[in-house]
């Protein structure tokens, strides 16, 4: 699904690129309060129990503010990416959309999305972000996303899976070596495959770039490593998949959409962790999350990630209205309780203490809270076709996995198609 999602908006960005040439003239205003009534039509992407939240919010921000009223409409994730492109295609953008990192920059590029610089300080109030999302969503010097959610990379990991091979839990300090043979003498022990493979992702490339003082793309808008690098990572991968020491790639293929760790096949992987939610009400195990490996403790490679991020149309006849509902969704402590952590953690203090989180999402709010001093800059938003070159590394990957294709080929594919996709 994830595969078939990133294709769609793939598609949706492609669509964009023939056709926005014409979006791109001025906003109907700028940071000027309005008078009168106003509409807003509002689109974000979700399934029914956040459609049942997000009225709750709209509700609320009616009633505070009864000048403007707020259209909503919301699809799954595919129908919202193809009506999304169709209607920027076509100079009709709802005011206010629902955006995501890894297309940010399209969009934005492609004057799609207004600067919603023009509204902060007056209608747009970024004072209250934590600290890993304050910036996020500027490009050039613009800003054109406002972050709603966050969440940041870890390891999800079975205690009890752990305990039962007689390897230490994972914690603070611990290493990539640490992490590889506790993967292999689990699997070893408890006949459960001790991690999911590490190649599966290239999130997990970017950890160990960002580990070691590099970044998985430059600033403008290239790769941040080379071959080399890439050929090291993969053999890793590879070779923990020989020794068994991670779920073969044939079985992952076989489950999906669901994870591993919601079937019970590995003891431990790597995720962003509000996945911890998602994974525990699928499984009786009681799962934990620990940071991820690293050969100095000091750089764990992480960093907040939105989750989702908001942004106003540049066609927008009312952007003031439009900034004034962002700055409500994103600040509002009832909006926090209301989403708690559906949208990921809240991305102001004020909502992350009204969320009233239990359970899974409170043990991820205090994982966080215990790395936030260690968690590095949100790096930039990544540039045109990163979405398409993150489900490449994938498909090439699993190439490699299944043996089709050896560690050379797999870097030759993946650069070939990053020249192709990145145009560098």
């Amino acid at each position: 699904m994830k595969r078939f999602r990133a294709l769609v908006t793939s598609v949706a960005a492609l669509l964009l690129a023939v056709t926005v040439t014409s979006c791109g003239g001025s906003s109907g205003g700028g940071g000027e309060e309005e008078t009168g009534p106003v509409t807003l039509r509002f689109s974000w992407w979700g399934n029914a129990e956040r459609a049942g939240l997000m009225q709750q919010a709209l509700d609320l921000f009616h009633s505070k503010n009864p000048t403007i009223t707020v259209t909503p409409s919301f699809q799954e994730f595919e129908a919202y990416w193809q009506k999304i492109a169709t209607e920027t295609a076509g100079g009709n953008a709802p005011d206010v959309l629902q955006t995501d990192f890894a297309y940010l920059r399209e969009y934005a590029d492609r004057r799609v999305l207004y600067d919603l610089k023009k509204q902060e300080g007056k209608n747009l109030d970024l004072g209250d972000l934590v600290d890993g999302l304050k910036g996020v969503g500027e490009i050039k010097g613009g800003l054109y996303g406002v972050p709603v959610g966050g969440n940041t990379w870890g390891f999800v990991y079975n205690p009890a899976l752990y305990a039962q091979a007689g390897v230490p839990e994972p914690k603070l300090g611990w290493t990539w070596d640490d992490y590889r043979a506790g993967a292999k003498q689990i699997t070893e022990k408890t006949g459960v495959f001790g991690s999911s493979n590490p190649i599966d992702t290239y999130y997990n490339l970017e950890l160990r770039l960002r580990q070691e003082g590099g970044s998985l793309y430059t600033e403008e808008g290239g790769l941040g490593f080379d071959r080399a690098r890439l050929a090291a990572f993969l053999a890793e991968g590879k070779k923990m998949a020989d020794d068994k020491a991670a779920l073969p790639v044939e079985k992952g293929v076989q489950i999906k959409p669901k994870h591993a760790l919601e079937s019970d096949l590995v003891a431990g992987s790597p995720a962003w962790d509000n996945f911890l939610d998602r994974y525990s009400k699928a499984t009786k195990a009681e799962l934990k999350i620990a940071p991820s490996p690293s050969d100095n403790p000091q750089v764990l490679g992480q960093y907040l990630k939105p989750a989702l991020l908001l942004s106003v149309s540049q066609k927008s006849e009312h952007p003031a209205a439009a900034a004034k509902l962002v700055s409500f969704m994103i600040n509002d402590p009832e909006v926090g309780k209301i989403f708690g952590a559906n949208r990921g953690l809240p991305p102001t203090n004020a909502q992350r203490s009204a969320a009233q989180l239990t359970g899974p999402l409170a043990a991820v709010a205090a994982y966080e809270d215990g790395i936030k001093d260690k968690l590095g800059k949100t790096p930039p938003a990544p540039p045109k076709g990163a979405g398409s070159l993150e489900q490449a590394f994938i498909r090439i990957n699993e190439e490699l996995l299944y043996g089709r294709i050896t560690v050379d080929q797999a870097v030759d594919q993946f650069f070939t198609e990053a020249d192709e996709t990145l145009g560098n």
